[in-house]
């Protein structure tokens, strides 16, 4: 595998930056993680760092080098980390419990496959025009056509997340073939929401990635002004093996199969996920697997 990959957080506003996003990969496989922990609640930059460390914690597990099924290992991974903020709450007795947004993408085989929880998104643009993107879990995005929502609902809540006592929505998309210059930009929802989609992709076709991003997040902070969120965003342009020029890119070919790369730090939770629950893993690998099983039961 071949590319090139750029990523900042910067805090807006905020008192603090609750953000988090980093990636890690081996020899065939790699994997893109961006958290954005939700303010109104405790210690939303612990349930996002927690994300991160559980996803890639088991990507270290499983991908050797490669993942026997992205699509589920990103269903467990999610669920995975969900469950280990809430044992991060209850083993400290917390009244509320931290909770994140989560997005995730894996590069295997010449695909990308992700996966999203809340309105943190995923964008991929090819040759000028925006392939697909994400879909919010948000009141706004998951209306009917035409249905007006009740005054009372703020139509920008999430209905889901990780870390809440509820089981997290989530969806998964891919595999999507990548051609040569494809970019995907994984971002929380301090980007967005300042700068539109239009905006975004006539940005990341105009320029590599390494200078795209950085004129995106200062254009996102400066239109929302001293009210700003934060911004983070993660993003890579995919390169063709006989097109590879980028001395600011990274090539996996020469990783010996059991080495394994990774940008995402223990941070505030060092030492946590040295005890990474491996019981709550495998509940969230039955869960899923079970629930595969019946909606494979349940086709004609």
């Amino acid at each position: 595998m071949k590319f090139s990959v750029f990523q900042v957080s910067r805090r807006g506003g905020r008192e603090k930056n609750e953000d988090r996003m980093g990636y890690c990969y081996t020899r065939e496989a790699a994997l893109f993680v961006l958290a954005d922990g939700m303010g109104g609640h405790p210690e939303g930059e612990v349930a996002a760092q927690l994300a991160l460390q559980t996803i890639s914690a088991l990507f270290q597990r499983e991908a050797q080098p490669r993942l026997a099924d992205v699509a589920e290992f990103l269903s467990t991974g999610l669920m995975a980390a969900h469950h280990q903020i809430i044992r991060y709450a209850s083993d400290r007795g917390m009244l509320d419990t931290p909770r994140t947004t989560l997005v995730a993408a894996v590069l295997q085989g010449g695909s990308a496959t992700w996966v999203h929880c809340g309105d943190s998104r995923l964008y991929l643009v090819r040759d000028n025009e925006m392939l697909t993107r994400t879909r919010d879990h948000s009141y706004m995005e998951h209306r009917s056509p035409g249905l007006l929502l009740p005054e009372r609902i703020n139509r920008n809540v999430l209905f889901t997340c990780l870390g809440s006592p509820t089981k997290p929505v989530f969806d998964v998309t891919g595999p999507v073939m990548l051609q040569q210059s494809d970019k995907i930009m994984l971002c929380s929802d301090g980007l967005w929401s300042s700068v539109g989609d239009d905006d975004i992709v006539r940005e990341l076709s105009r320029a590599g990635v390494a200078e795209a991003v950085p004129e995106l997040v200062e254009t996102a902070l400066r239109k929302a002004g001293d009210n700003s969120d934060n911004v983070t965003v993660i993003s890579l342009e995919w390169e063709t093996p006989d097109s590879f020029e980028s001395t600011r890119g990274i090539s996996t070919d020469s990783i010996s199969e059991g080495v394994f790369a990774s940008t995402i730090q223990a941070g505030v939770l060092d030492g946590l996920v040295d005890d990474l629950d491996d019981a709550a893993i495998e509940r969230s690998i039955a869960e899923i697997n079970e629930a595969i099983r019946r909606s494979a039961a349940r086709k004609p």
